[in-house]
């Protein structure tokens, strides 16, 4: 099993960022997938999560109506746009899938917003 984002970057207060997640290794499609973040200091939250199809979608209090997760099955990503983005959503974003029963990991990618 193989995860690998792409996209962060730094961004001003206001814009928007979005984030991809590539997976190999297993059959993508039969999984739901989530993105966590940390940032310094703090310990690893949820962000949002995805079904296997994509039909169902949800997402922290804190991000709902400013991020969006989806997913394209024939390219095994899925995504994280990210809108309106505030300084306090710096931090390195993961995307997580639990695969026969353990968890795997991306690397990670950093996300700053900052003027």
């Amino acid at each position: 099993v193989q995860l690998v984002e792409s996209g962060g970057g730094l961004v001003q207060p206001g814009g928007s960022l979005r984030l991809s997640c590539a997976a190999s290794g297993f059959i993508f499609s039969s999984y739901g997938m989530s993105w966590y973040r940390q940032a310094p200091g703090k310990e690893r939250e949820w962000v949002a999560g995805i079904s296997n199809t994509g039909g169902i979608t949800d997402y922290a209090n804190s991000m709902k109506g400013r991020f969006f997760i989806s997913r394209d099955n024939s390219k095994n990503t899925v995504y994280l746009q990210m809108n309106s983005l505030k300084p306090e959503d710096t931090a390195v974003y993961y995307c997580r899938v639990v695969w026969g029963g353990s968890q795997y990991w991306g690397q990670g990618t950093q996300v700053t917003v900052s003027s």
